[in-house]
């Protein structure tokens, strides 16, 4: 029989503050072992972002007449720079100000919207999740309305279009390993009803003590209240797919396993088959995880080479760029794009 957790903990134990939650997280073993859930335990992110999230974004926000472009800057933002995997309303605010640069969108005197409100918002809330916009809306903050109307839509697209999306090959395998030793916990920013639901329907609910949302505060707060302090440093490890998840772990000085957008798979085989008995033995850190993060980073020099030569692949305008990137030799696409490598370079391109 498969172990089980003796105890679980749910956000809804204290409504006025989910975080709390996370901070009375008690060890029950010597290891913790955070997991990201979109692009990491599912492969979830095109789907959401690509038909759930992008036509929203074009639909709630007037962008119709720019859509092409709406949707290259959602995806970009969201799945194709240093900002993927982050909360959903920092991403709209970076969406709208890239989108209201471009030049094509200015030729066509289409007006983009921007919300003081949402900027104040997420600069003074420490919870950016649907329970915080909809009290703030609820108290009277009129500028949030249109943002509450467009989440509430996400959330309903989502719950309509993302079902039946499994897990990668070996999540379940390695997570039923991993808890053996240690304490697991999905950290992500992914409303927690979300996150429930696709791990119920997944059967992988069992394997998690806590599934922390974006309710519960940012990655670094999750890791900080849950694991920070209560465990060694080097006995605390976090799995994901994305900058922000490297930068959630080292802000705790704990470890990073990368799940390599576009080599999942690999990523999984590898995290089940030597990742975990590193950790577990406690040769993770150092050699090991200077290798994995070197691998991340191993497009560095092709990516420089084409930055600093675009006129000889006849590049003349980022969106040029975006699809041309994937065509040439040099460049392996599908093994670098969860370095950090093409994410600075889109990052500079796109800005460009």
């Amino acid at each position: 029989m498969a172990e089980t957790y003796p105890l679980r903990h749910t956000m809804s134990e204290n409504v006025s503050d989910p975080a709390q939650a996370l901070r009375d997280f008690r060890p029950t073993h010597e290891f913790f072992v955070g997991i990201d859930s979109d692009g990491c335990v599912f492969d979830s992110m095109e789907i959401k972002h690509q038909e759930c999230f992008a036509p929203m974004f074009i639909k709630h926000f007037g962008l119709q007449a720019v859509s092409k472009y709406a949707r290259e800057v959602w995806t970009f933002v969201n799945l194709y720079s240093t900002t993927r995997g982050c909360n959903r309303f920092h991403a709209l605010i970076r969406a709208l100000e890239l989108l209201a640069d471009r030049k094509e969108v200015k030729l066509r005197e289409v007006k983009v919207p921007s919300f003081a409100a949402l900027l104040e918002w997420v600069n003074r809330e420490t919870k950016l999740g649907n329970a915080a916009l909809d009290s703030e809306v609820a108290g009277g903050n009129e500028g949030l309305k249109p943002i509450k109307i467009w989440s509430d839509a996400v959330n309903a697209t989502v719950k309509e279009m993302v079902y039946g999306v499994p897990p990668f090959p070996l999540v379940r395998e390695t997570l039923g390993k991993a808890k053996a030793k240690a304490d697991c916990m999905v950290i992500s920013q992914t409303p927690v009803e979300a996150l429930e639901r696709e791990w119920d329907e997944n059967c992988l609910r069992e394997n998690v003590l806590m599934i922390a949302g974006q309710e519960m505060g940012t990655k670094t707060k999750h890791l900080e209240y849950a694991a920070k302090d209560k465990y060694r440093p080097e006995n605390i490890l976090m799995i994901g797919d994305a900058p922000g998840d490297h930068k959630a772990a080292a802000a705790n000085k704990a470890l990073f396993f990368p799940i390599n957008p576009g080599n999942e798979e690999t990523s999984w085989e590898r995290l089940h088959n030597e990742g975990l008995d590193h950790f577990f033995s406690g040769t993770f850190s150092g050699g090991y995880q200077k290798q994995l993060l070197d691998e991340v980073h191993k497009g560095d020099g092709a990516a420089l080479e084409i930055l600093n030569a675009p006129i000889s692949i006849g590049v003349r305008t980022t969106r040029d760029f975006l699809i041309r990137i994937g065509e040439l030799p040099q460049i392996k696409l599908n093994k670098i794009t969860g370095g950090k490598a093409l994410y600075d370079l889109l990052d500079l391109v796109f800005q460009s």
